[in-house]
């Protein structure tokens, strides 16, 4: 059967679309990742449901669509979002995030779940997201991943998560800013000095950048360079005889008979780990 795609260069929706909710993922940087079905719904639906209404306007702007929007981001009310769905009983409502595949660590997870209890029609208009185009460019086993949003902002917490994430055997993908990503390698060349690590950044757009190498390596570069934007972060599964070099172990050895800086001077020279984060740890250490 053929397919009737939308004519994109025309602004003139269609008949309304059915009621429900329609999950429409969105461009992460340039425009021309749209689908055409994306257009369409966006186009066809009576209200869009969006987390920031100056973003997404300039987005219906741009694909002649003229639909109502309301706000609903992480601080929307139960309120906000009953008066949505109620909407979506009789109604067509598209949810959008910023950029990308709304509820992968964006708003959604709420609206979907309240909708399918509440016997809602959903479907997925699928399209762009960070995580997956930051896997096909970093050159990491992608047969097995682990998605894990954004890592904590506190060092013990975000320490926490790496040692859970430590035995995995799947390449890990998470959430960056531009102003944690040297913190988030450091810890990651503390936890896993043996793994090959990606920085995946300004995807789709005119300056895109994936770039590989062990953590360390990459916390040096982009203190050098400081990044921008939002950030994809990829590391590579365990490898097997790579990772027997616990920087806490070596840390607390070299504790027993040198000063933290020493300390961290020595395991810096042994493992090419950063000086500074290894210092750190050896005050945290040493205060146990």
């Amino acid at each position: 059967m053929a397919i009737a795609y939308p004519d994109p260069s025309s602004e003139t929706p269609s008949e309304p679309l059915g009621a429900g909710l329609y999950i429409v993922a969105t461009p992460i940087g340039n425009l021309g990742d749209i689908t055409l079905r994306a257009i369409d719904v966006l186009r066809r639906a009576t209200l869009v449901a969006c987390e920031d209404t100056r973003v997404t306007g300039r987005l219906l702007k741009a694909v002649g669509a003229h639909t109502r929007m309301q706000r609903y981001d992480d601080y929307a009310s139960d309120e906000t979002r009953r008066r949505i769905l109620d909407r979506a009983h009789g109604e067509a409502v598209a949810l959008v995030s910023d950029a990308g595949t709304p509820l992968v660590s964006d708003p959604g997870y709420r609206l979907v779940r309240e909708a399918r209890a509440a016997g809602i029609a959903v479907t997925t208009i699928p399209g762009p997201c960070a995580a997956i185009a930051g896997l096909t460019l970093a050159g990491l086993p992608s047969d097995r991943f682990l998605f894990g949003g954004f890592l904590p902002v506190r060092d013990k917490a975000r320490r926490e998560v790496l040692e859970e994430l430590g035995a995995v055997e799947s390449t890990l993908i998470f959430y960056e800013t531009g102003p944690r990503l040297v913190r988030s390698l450091e810890a990651m060349a503390l936890a896993w000095p043996g793994r090959t690590v990606a920085v995946a950044r300004e995807l789709t757009k005119l300056h895109e950048e994936c770039r590989p190498g062990s953590a360390a390596e990459l916390a040096a570069h982009y203190r050098d360079h400081p990044a921008k934007g939002e950030i994809v972060l990829l590391v590579g599964p365990p490898v097997a005889g790579r990772e027997a070099a616990d920087p806490d172990a070596l840390l607390a050895g070299a504790l027993e008979d040198m000063s933290p800086s020493k300390a961290a001077a020595s395991v810096a020279k042994a493992t090419g780990l950063d000086r500074k984060a290894l210092y750190a740890r050896a005050l945290e250490l040493k205060a146990r």
